[in-house]
């Protein structure tokens, strides 16, 4: 087998491990918010912005390791239908933001998750499986996709079933919202960066290796177990904070 194929590319791990950082501090302030332990503002300003950044960074590095993902298996198999995969893939991920949203509707009710991050996820790679093969196509796509999610955020609408796309009805409210307009956008401009970049599973870029790093290393560890720890990690957050005494919750 080509070396090419079987190398992980640690600067993704790495970027993807960075991200659940900020991911992590971000929540933990929410969290902090939420229980009215810390008054900080996080909805303007900088705490905004670095959560936009975080679920920017994230996205963007799912549409990236799409087309890592494809181009190893197309070289591997040239001639297999590799849609199967990504539709199971997809429903997989979809099927976990679901568990999300019955949590949350249990634990918080007002403000329960209807189609955040790991919906969008979910739906994403299905969706993104044509758009695979367009690379410089991409860019100009995922430029529409954003700007038509921009638009849209002006306005509400009198009906919520297209709230997964970015119609938002009058009165709407929930923790954790990233419809495929804009944020669909944000996967095929990573697709574009794949391409333009890891083309046939081969950086086109000079990178020093700094894998061997325990810095970075963690980092990667952490990348390479994304899904598992966004899962678990606001359980274990709002544990520490109510066995620490910070926040008092009753069900816990």
């Amino acid at each position: 087998m080509d070396k090419n194929l079987e190398t992980r590319f640690w600067e993704i791990d790495f970027l993807r491990g960075l991200a659940i950082i900020m991911m992590i501090v971000y929540h933990l302030l929410y969290d902090l918010y939420f229980f009215n332990v810390y008054n900080i503002n996080i909805n303007s300003g900088f705490w905004w912005y670095f959560a936009r950044t975080t679920a920017t960074i994230f996205i963007l590095l799912v549409g990236i390791s799409l087309t890592l993902s494809y181009s190893r298996a197309r070289m591997l198999n040239p001639k297999s239908n590799l849609y199967p995969k990504y539709l199971r893939r997809g429903l997989k991920t979809f099927a976990w933001g679901l568990i999300i949203t019955l949590m949350t509707w249990i634990f918080l009710r007002r403000g329960f998750i209807i189609f955040g991050v790991l919906h969008l996820v979910g739906v994403s790679i299905i969706l993104a499986y044509p758009f695979l093969k367009l690379r410089s196509w991409n860019l100009l796509m995922g430029i529409i996709f954003t700007s038509i999610g921009m638009y849209l955020k002006k306005f509400t609408f009198g009906f919520s079933w297209l709230i997964w796309l970015g119609f938002k009805p009058d009165i709407f409210y929930t923790v954790d919202y990233f419809p495929i307009f804009p944020w669909f956008g944000v996967i095929l401009i990573g697709l574009f960066i794949g391409n333009l970049l890891y083309a046939n599973h081969t950086r086109k870029f000079n990178l020093w290796d700094m894998s061997n790093f325990s810095f970075i290393r963690l980092f990667c560890f952490l990348g390479r177990h994304s899904l598992l720890i966004y899962l678990i990690h606001q359980p274990i957050l709002i544990m520490l904070l109510s066995i620490l005494g910070v926040v008092n919750i009753d069900f816990l």
